[in-house]
């Protein structure tokens, strides 16, 4: 059993961290910026969470490995979503949340999780996320 439960915990490693090397493919970092991608990844993350219906936000996460599953769920607060957050502020949200400088600014930061974390769970489950969102926001979901 307990075999079993460290087999569990390294797939969620290997799988949280190849999420976060795609971030960092994407803007060719080195891996010593890893707190740059995961900062990225928890602020995207929690802006979503935090912008679904409390029921879809559950099954998004069911998808996600279990470490990333952790930090997604980390502060949350169901009894205060949805958050209505249109492009513009979702944008801002995110500039607040990743306090660094990178190429193409806030607006590629949240292409580039998203498009990683588009990877990691099902077309269908990917489709229903987007319908939550509103048109300016579900534009710039892959």
């Amino acid at each position: 059993m307990a075999e079993q439960m460290l087999s569990a915990f390294e797939s969620s490693l290997d799988k949280t961290n190849l999420i976060l090397k795609e971030i960092e493919q994407a803007y060719g970092w080195p891996k010593d910026r890893r707190n740059q991608s995961y900062a990225a990844l928890r602020t995207v993350l929690h802006l979503l969470r935090d912008r679904m219906p409390v029921r879809e936000s559950a099954e998004f996460a069911a998808q996600l490995p279990v470490l990333v599953r952790g930090i997604y769920f980390d502060g949350w607060q169901p009894e205060n979503v949805p958050v209505k957050l249109n492009r513009d502020d979702f944008l801002y949200e995110v500039r607040q949340g990743f306090p660094y400088d990178v190429d193409g600014g806030v607006e590629r930061v949240v292409q580039v999780v998203l498009d990683a974390l588009r990877r990691h769970v099902t077309q269908g489950e990917w489709d229903d996320v987007k319908a939550t969102m509103p048109q300016d926001l579900s534009r710039m979901m892959p």
